[in-house]
């Protein structure tokens, strides 16, 4: 896969100092492999038990894994199957088995290069442009993508119970799930190159959830390509006379 010459150029630089920067506080509760290996879909949070919800972001799954768990800027966006649709309760009367979250008072945004289209370029652009801008790589953060975005695959976990064999297809396929082409969407997501099978797949440094409000949808986003016109948030990082 060809990537940007100059997120390539930026690597090769700052490979040797990667964990200079800004630390973002980054919690979790739950894990991806104690779900896959143990069947553990238990309760490890209850959303309603975190302090001040200011400024809240987080991602994760109900406990039993009867949904999704999407929470920005403070504002819960709870997905669950109603038959083969999508109901959206946005309270925080739930309890999680897997969450991963943070609190962002403020954000850069910072434009997308146009040739940023697969997840893996989406991965590498946000660990170039959060060296450059001063967050620690080496350490678990949020960041937000929003705009157009040409395709994604997305589900919404609705696990069957009294099943203890979990795999990733069988978690898209318990539930609603599907493509859609050419929406507007929200995506959060947290990236880390030291947590997978924690709170990122085994296969990548990155998970993805979205709020789609054409389609009135929150989901665990599978796969996207962006369109055009995109836009990265991370955390602010402040000088210290700022």
């Amino acid at each position: 896969m060809k990537w940007p010459l100059f997120i390539l150029i930026f690597l090769v630089f700052t490979s040797c100092n990667m964990e200079s920067g800004t630390t973002i506080s980054v919690e979790y509760a739950g894990t991806l492999k104690n779900m896959m290996k143990k069947g553990d879909i238990s309760t490890k949070i209850s959303l309603d038990t975190l302090s001040d919800k200011d400024y809240l972001y987080a991602l994760g799954a109900v406990a039993g894994l009867k949904g999704e768990i999407q929470i920005f800027n403070g504002q819960p966006f709870i997905s669950y199957a109603q038959g083969d649709s999508v109901a959206i309760d946005t309270t925080f009367q739930v309890d999680a088995s897997l969450l991963v979250y943070s609190k962002i008072k403020e954000w850069e945004e910072i434009p997308m290069d146009e040739n940023i289209k697969s997840m893996e370029q989406v991965e590498d652009f946000i660990r170039y442009e959060a060296m450059k801008y001063g967050i620690n790589v080496e350490q678990p953060f949020p960041f937000q993508v929003e705009g157009n975005i040409k395709s994604m695959y997305w589900h919404v976990i609705n696990w069957k119970e009294g099943d203890t064999v979990h795999t990733h297809e069988k978690h898209i396929s318990s539930g609603p799930h599907g493509e859609l082409n050419n929406i507007e969407a929200n995506i959060l997501g947290f990236y880390s190159s030291h947590h997978k099978g924690v709170f990122t797949h085994h296969t990548s440094n990155i998970h993805l959830h979205a709020v789609i409000p054409s389609h009135n949808l929150a989901v665990h986003v599978d796969d996207v390509t962006l369109g055009n016109d995109c836009i990265l948030s991370l955390p602010l990082i402040k000088s210290p006379n700022e």
